[in-house]
């Protein structure tokens, strides 16, 4: 049977973030970029202090860019931890959504003073610079803890879907969650895709970005990996209102190149997409530590 969709990786590109000493000082994960409407890019990012040293788990902060590859941020984070314990120990893993407004939400990972709980917290102002944190957007159940990592998108009924990673018998999963309105409340669903058998995907699996250009078949570039969390990015399709899974990938996408020592970190990561022009810019983090892009194109 001929598979509908499939994607190539052409070239991989490495995102350079000037501008700010403590950002520079700091490793980088979860870059959610986006194409804005003056023709140039914006992206959050989730900086974390590098192996040995003490702190956060994350603040998020704000960043420009003419070509998409070579960022400016801000001066001070745009969400830091605290004061409310729900993420006094780090802000990771931002997902805006933008209002017709004008106005935004984020959803963004709590992390306690432990730094061993994490929730899905939201916040919200009318822009990136001007946020007021609302609390916890979906609490964690007993049966789905750690609840994070939000992918969101509208439908084309125009019911809001949001997937989220949580964590169930020692492995990350990903939930499914519907809302009439963008800031909730959500009613969990149901788990969208599972772990596969022999395969890469075998044992964990997070939510990553969705390309959204066919409503009629929306792709998430998710994450999965084995026991030992040796990660990799892949990608499955959608029907138009997320009710069944139409296509997946066999192999993984973006796999790491080959690191020196087998104990050394394994990670690929997909944190957001964009489209321009007949490509498809996948941003990602390696290692937990720098940011890349991947152009793909669609076949």
């Amino acid at each position: 049977m001929k598979r509908p969709i499939d994607f190539n990786v052409e070239r991989i590109e490495a995102v350079d973030m000037i501008g700010n000493e403590l950002v520079s000082r700091r490793n980088l994960m979860s870059p959610y970029v986006w194409l804005r409407g003056d023709g140039t890019y914006a992206m959050l990012v989730r900086a974390v202090p590098r192996l040995g040293e003490c702190g956060d788990t994350g603040t998020i902060w704000f960043a420009t860019s003419t070509d998409g590859l070579c960022f400016a941020a801000n001066d001070r984070p745009v969400l830091s931890p605290g004061p409310e314990p729900d993420d006094i120990g780090g802000c990771e893993d931002p997902t805006p959504v933008f209002q017709k407004d004008g106005s935004v939400v984020i959803y963004y990972t709590g992390v306690d003073a432990t730094q061993s709980h994490g929730e899905m917290l939201y916040a919200v102002g009318p822009s990136i610079d001007a946020l007021v944190k609302k609390g916890v957007a979906m609490p964690n159940t007993p049966s789905q803890g750690n609840i994070k990592e939000a992918t969101v998108d509208q439908t084309k009924t125009g019911g809001w879907r949001m997937f989220f990673e949580f964590a169930r018998s020692e492995a990350s999963l990903v939930g499914l969650a519907v809302s009439d309105d963008i800031a909730g409340p959500w009613t969990d669903e149901r788990d969208p895709f599972a772990p596969r058998r022999n395969s890469w995907d075998t044992w964990h699996l997070s939510t990553g970005p969705l390309l959204t250009s066919d409503k009629n078949m929306p792709v998430m570039f998710y994450n999965g990996a084995t026991q030992d969390a040796r990660w990799r990015i892949g990608w499955v399709a959608f029907d138009a209102e997320y009710t069944q899974v139409v296509d997946r990938c066999i192999e993984p996408l973006i796999t790491p190149p080959p690191a020196l020592e087998r104990s050394a970190t394994d990670i690929a990561f997909a944190a957001s997409v964009v489209e321009v022009s007949d490509e498809i810019w996948l941003y990602y983090s390696l290692s937990d530590t720098h940011l890349y892009r991947a152009a793909i194109r669609r076949s």
